[in-house]
């Protein structure tokens, strides 16, 4: 019955660069009390970093010197990902007792597992070590935030990806163990492979979230009101270039 369906903000947002849509989630986790889902696609070039990352061990210094992107540490956890115009995000934000899950990182990445699932039921998908994987190749990476009474879950999906800028990356120390040292381009995978569009994913992943969800369409400008609301703002530009 959808009057028991659990109700979810729906925001589908195009091209918003990487930093604003991060302080947008930090705001709605921290300053606001409802459910949310963001979904956007496409932002400018930058490298994303986790917020306990190291940039000096994760990102090559002297080739970014020929590609300079901006470098953002994000609340979040998790490593350390570049995004582009091809980059698929999607993030959920829920108070702890809406949904049946513990409030740590695993069962919550097992639940959002459950959630993708039916979109890739043609597909041997799985949440392998923290990443979602097809046939042990790497199509999202996950990282969460979580806090008293609320917790955050966001994903970066490749529809493709520029080897040029994935290559400013450093193969990180400690990899999840079934990457086996593969470089780059034998670890990933990319939506591309299995969709014809982004929008044609986008299409599929809301019909599937009508399933589970009550869904409200809500516009960006909802954002910028709860973004002015008082609260700790921890995702920062980095001066790499100093």
């Amino acid at each position: 019955m959808r009057e028991k369906m659990l109700p979810l903000h729906l925001v589908n947002l195009k091209n918003l660069s990487i930093l604003e849509q991060l302080q947008y989630e930090e705001a709605l986790l921290r300053a606001d009390q409802q459910n949310w889902c963001l979904i956007n696609d496409g932002s400018l070039p930058a490298i994303v970093m986790g917020i306990s990352c190291q940039f000096d061990q994760l990102v090559d210094y002297h080739k970014l010197l020929t590609i300079p992107l901006p470098v953002i540490r994000r609340f979040s956890g998790g490593g350390t990902v570049v995004v582009d115009q091809q980059t698929i995000f999607v993030t959920f934000i829920f108070n702890s007792k809406s949904v049946p899950v513990a409030p740590f990182p695993l069962p919550i990445m097992r639940w959002t597992e459950m959630i993708y699932r039916p979109l890739f039921k043609n597909f041997p998908f799985q949440l392998k070590e923290n990443d979602y994987v097809i046939a042990n190749k790497k199509i999202g990476g996950n990282a969460q935030s979580i806090i008293k009474n609320r917790w955050l879950h966001h994903s970066t999906f490749l529809f493709k990806y520029n080897p040029q800028l994935m290559n400013l990356l450093l193969q990180p120390s400690k990899a999840p163990p079934y990457r086996s040292n593969r470089k780059h381009e034998e670890f990933l995978a990319t939506l591309s492979l299995y969709w014809q569009s982004i929008d044609q994913f986008k299409i599929e992943l809301i019909d599937e979230l009508k399933k589970n969800f009550l869904l409200e369409v809500v516009e960006e400008k909802k954002l910028q009101e709860i973004l002015k609301l008082p609260h700790r703002r921890a995702t920062t530009l980095l001066d790499w270039q100093r």
